[in-house]
């Protein structure tokens, strides 16, 4: 079902007012902004945001167990696992086990990763970065503020969630690809 017929049956079902209806909108166009980018950076780099994100975590804090990387970037285990396979094959990470202790895989990225993590663009939208940093700090703690009570709202504390803007349906769950 397309988001206009959402949107209609919503009205019918509970009355819909002028500020849900404008709210609903508002969203679709995030969406509908962060799945256009998304493509992009696939289309340019075929990398996902995610794949990205990781990537420029590992630039960051250089090699870092699954777990780690994970939790950094709010994702499950298992989305980080499809995450590393796919950057793995590509020969852009590689995956190791600690010398310490045989049971941890320790992930470090490859110098074809850092040429190309290091080329590649911000996973956040450039012109929303600067936007955003341009704002007075109290206007960004309001829409950190207002964003997660919509993300409360909406029930969706629990989705996997990396600080990079990906677009993809709410049944991609962990292990699907990113």
């Amino acid at each position: 079902m397309g988001m206009p017929v959402f949107i209609e049956l919503l009205k019918q079902i509970s009355m819909i007012t002028n500020h849900e209806e404008s709210i609903l909108t508002s969203l679709r166009k995030i969406t509908r902004a962060i799945d256009l980018y998304s493509h992009q950076l696939s289309r340019a780099y075929n990398l996902t945001a995610p794949q990205i994100g990781c990537l420029r975590y590992l630039l960051k804090s250089g090699a870092r167990s699954p777990g780690e990387i994970a939790k950094e970037m709010h994702l499950s285990q298992a989305t980080i696992t499809g995450i590393l396979d796919r950057l793995e094959a590509r020969k852009l990470v590689e995956r190791t086990r600690s010398k310490s202790d045989r049971r941890k895989v320790i992930v470090e990225m490859s110098e074809e990763g850092m040429r190309i993590v290091e080329s590649a663009p911000s996973p956040l939208q450039e012109r929303f970065a600067r936007k955003l940093a341009e704002l007075p700090e109290e206007n960004q703690a309001v829409i950190d503020t207002i964003l997660g009570q919509v993300v409360t709202m909406m029930e969706a504390e629990k989705l996997d969630a990396a600080p990079v803007l990906q677009a993809g349906s709410i049944l991609d769950g962990p292990g699907k690809p990113a």
